[in-house]
């Protein structure tokens, strides 16, 4: 059984409330009926209610396996209104909220942070920076946590890691060039967010050009510092470095470069890179030379699941996303 395969089987076993704010979209409203039809999640539609059942049924879609919420409904908003502003760690008050909410991206999250949805779904008709900073201003971020990121999981063909051959690595998408405190947040949040989703037990490793002090600079005293600071932050979670790549994952490699005990080197299972040009780049290798399945990128930091999809994405990598969203959303709540 594929990864993808025991993630599908986790979500049936707790469907999630997905919502989905840009439901008009053909591609969005076919993955949000294909995985509620198929028990993998409860789809949410949010807009103009007479319009989302008119495009449901002429796109010969059964509208029963749909909740539709009437951006429009003034008793519906009042009431999310309500709920929300009496929440103690919310940014919005009553008529600021109520203007955002003509947008049916804010309606949807205002909707998740009071409890009605648990995911948010966007991307397709919104920009990333429209979902990032709807789901800041409107979500918030983890207590702790400083920045927005994102986490990548990857299935490699032939790599035997301490996971098989799956290595979940960021931030490879979302942010830049991350100073200290922030790569912590991103060290972090990508713990969390593998705990969430697979039940790993991370062992994550800070990557530079440097194993524990082998080499020097300022691109890796960022990186140490990042260190300190998660450490100092989260002492429960298991994360060390400075490590090159091959003293984290490969066991003979940190045998001889690592001389001190650590439960990460050479069987790290999560990869934190300092900054996106490794990211980038390192997620591309992996898949043109690696040819591995990468799944994401997930959006990580906010204080529950928000899911930004690329625009080009075809409906079978959307629905797997949605599906990705649904499971770390259980995942959260299980872990509260």
């Amino acid at each position: 059984m594929s990864v993808l395969d025991k993630i599908y089987e986790k979500a049936k076993q707790d469907p999630q409330k997905v919502a989905f704010p840009e439901a008009a979209n053909e591609k969005m409203m076919q993955a949000a009926y294909e995985t509620g039809k198929e028990g993998y999640i409860i789809p949410v539609l949010v807009g103009n209610a007479a319009e989302l059942e008119a495009l449901a049924a002429e796109r010969g879609y059964d509208v029963s396996v749909f909740q539709i919420v009437d951006i429009h409904d003034e008793a519906y908003k009042n009431s999310v209104i309500e709920r929300y502003v009496a929440l103690e760690d919310t940014r919005l008050k009553e008529k600021a909220l109520g203007r955002r909410m003509e947008d049916s991206l804010y309606f949807a999250m205002a909707m998740q942070k009071i409890g009605d949805a648990d995911v948010t779904f966007a991307g397709i008709d919104n920009t990333t920076g429209d979902v990032l900073l709807a789901g800041q201003m409107i979500i918030g971020l983890k207590p702790g946590i400083s920045t927005i990121s994102s986490i990548g999981l990857c299935d490699i063909p032939g790599y035997e890691g301490s996971e098989g051959s799956l290595l979940a690595v960021g931030d490879s998408a979302v942010c830049t060039n991350p100073n200290p405190e922030q790569l912590a947040s991103i060290a972090i949040s990508a713990c969390d967010t593998v705990h969430e989703l697979l039940d790993w037990e991370p062992r994550c490793a800070m990557i530079s050009y440097s194993t524990l002090g082998s080499g020097q600079g300022e691109l890796i005293d960022k990186v140490t510092q990042a260190l300190a600071i998660a450490n100092e932050q989260r002492p429960d979670l298991n994360i060390d470095g400075e490590f090159q790549l091959d003293a984290a994952i490969v066991p003979a490699v940190a045998a001889k470069k690592v001389t001190r005990e650590s439960k990460v080197a050479g069987k790290a299972n999560v990869l934190i890179w300092p900054d996106l040009n490794v990211g980038n780049t390192a997620v591309k290798l992996i898949q043109q030379f690696g040819h591995a399945d990468a799944y994401g990128p997930m959006l990580q930091g906010f204080n529950s699941i928000v899911c930004d999809c690329s625009r080009g994405a075809p409906v079978s990598e959307i629905k797997g996303n949605v599906v990705i969203s649904a499971v770390r959303a259980a995942g959260s709540k299980s872990n509260r």
